[in-house]
């Protein structure tokens, strides 16, 4: 059993092999409550095995998954009690109407009543319609309504705001945003900016193994620099208080600074009075610092 009981959370040493194919390779996680933790990795990092291991869909070759102090492989039913999960494709039945499929839903997981999901999400007024009538929007937001139906603890939400519009984006994120402040919710999508508006922590993953773990604005630790005159990187590395340099995404000069040090202000200097033509300098971005962690190898 956890000891704090704001962890709602706990997966350790996660290993699944298809085959000869390592999916996914020793990663753990923690999620607590009133924290919304965002999953990254590009396509075929191991997101998806690993939500799937989290909720319960697959058994890991190795690793243990506790939800709320339970035992996700000892006590499945228990533990998925206190789990929400909305898949990238939401489970809904288009043939039926949106109060029926609540209800059904309600009645899977032992729960009685609906309008609390209902008025969450934004559906108090489609309550009668058809689900395969309905937006793509208000189809997400009833996968939504669904995960949380029986007021869950856990929340695992898969690429949410997948195919929606700009306006039904707002919509979702602040809704997650709203889940986020009593439950635990994981999140897993390709939009990082859609990371940094609405998580707290992110975890990023890449070719199965995890490569980061931690805070958005912890990962802050280089500066990106444009310029019209573009130096050598020799000639960046060789300014005071610089350990690294490299080219990151649209040709930006990734500057890693040595331990407590903050080069900008020489930088900027070096670069007018080299003519360098100083375009941009400004903390690096998560694009930029994903980018960097999930690189291929040359």
């Amino acid at each position: 059993m956890m000891s704090d009981t704001s962890l709602l959370l706990q997966a350790r040493g996660l290993h699944l092999c298809y085959g000869c194919h390592v999916a996914v390779e020793n990663v753990s996680l923690e999620l607590k409550r009133g924290e919304v933790l965002g999953l990254l990795g590009p396509n075929g990092a191991g997101k998806s095995s690993t939500m799937r291991m989290i909720t319960g869909n697959i058994r890991p070759d190795s690793g243990k998954v506790s939800l709320c102090g339970i035992d996700l492989y000892d006590k499945p039913l228990q533990a998925k009690a206190r789990l929400g999960y909305l898949p990238e494709v939401p489970p809904l039945y288009r043939e039926m109407r949106v109060d029926d499929y609540l209800r059904f839903a309600a009645k899977l997981h032992g729960a009685k009543e609906i309008e609390t999901a209902k008025q969450k999400c934004g559906l108090k007024e489609v309550g009668r319609r058809l689900i395969g009538s309905l937006s793509k929007g208000y189809q997400q937001r009833l996968g939504i309504a669904q995960a949380i139906v029986h007021d869950p603890e856990i929340v695992v939400l898969d690429e949410p705001t997948s195919g929606l519009d700009p306006n039904q984006i707002r919509e979702i994120r602040a809704l997650i945003r709203e889940i986020g402040n009593s439950r635990g919710v994981i999140l897993s999508t390709h939009i990082l900016s859609e990371v940094e508006s609405i998580c707290d922590r992110v975890e990023i993953l890449n070719h199965g193994k995890q490569v980061y773990s931690g805070k958005i604005e912890a990962k802050k630790g280089f500066i990106e620099a444009g310029f019209r005159n573009p130096p050598s990187i020799e000639e960046i590395s060789g300014i005071e208080g610089i350990d690294k340099v490299e080219i990151g995404p649209g040709g930006l000069f990734l500057v890693h600074p040595r331990d407590g040090f903050d080069p900008t202000d020489t930088l900027i200097r070096f670069a007018q009075e080299r003519n360098w033509g100083l375009q941009r300098i400004n903390p690096a971005s998560l694009e930029a610092f994903f980018a960097e962690l999930t690189k291929e190898a040359p």
